[in-house]
């Protein structure tokens, strides 16, 4: 299944993708009674994810420039699959503890 970002943004950076989709769901998650903070950080770490996975891997790309020669891109691909599994690990923990994410900024700035 393709993800949501990648059907609405393919090969765009972070920034315009935040920019232009967090105004447009915030509301909906809101609505769905989500911590928007929450979801801001998952959605943040989802979008540094795909900078680790292909098509658009854009930390790939930039390894392969500085990497030497004999280092071709399957070898880098097949580099980063443990880093994805932590990055989904972390997704997961995310996803299932939101107050792993929520705690601090609720003691500095409350409820």
């Amino acid at each position: 299944m393709r993800s949501p970002k990648r059907q609405v943004l393919p090969g765009s950076m972070p920034v315009p993708i935040t920019l232009i989709v967090l105004p447009l769901v915030a509301p909906v998650v809101s609505h769905l009674g989500f911590d928007l903070v929450w979801f801001t950080v998952l959605f943040a770490v989802c979008l540094q994810t795909s900078f680790l996975t292909p098509p658009v891997g854009f930390a790939l790309f930039y390894l392969k420039g500085v990497a030497p020669s004999p280092i071709d891109v399957p070898t880098i691909y097949r580099g980063v699959v443990p880093f994805i599994g932590l990055q989904g690990a972390g997704i997961a923990l995310i996803f299932v503890w939101p107050d792993l994410v929520t705690w601090l900024p609720e003691m500095a700035y409350g409820n």
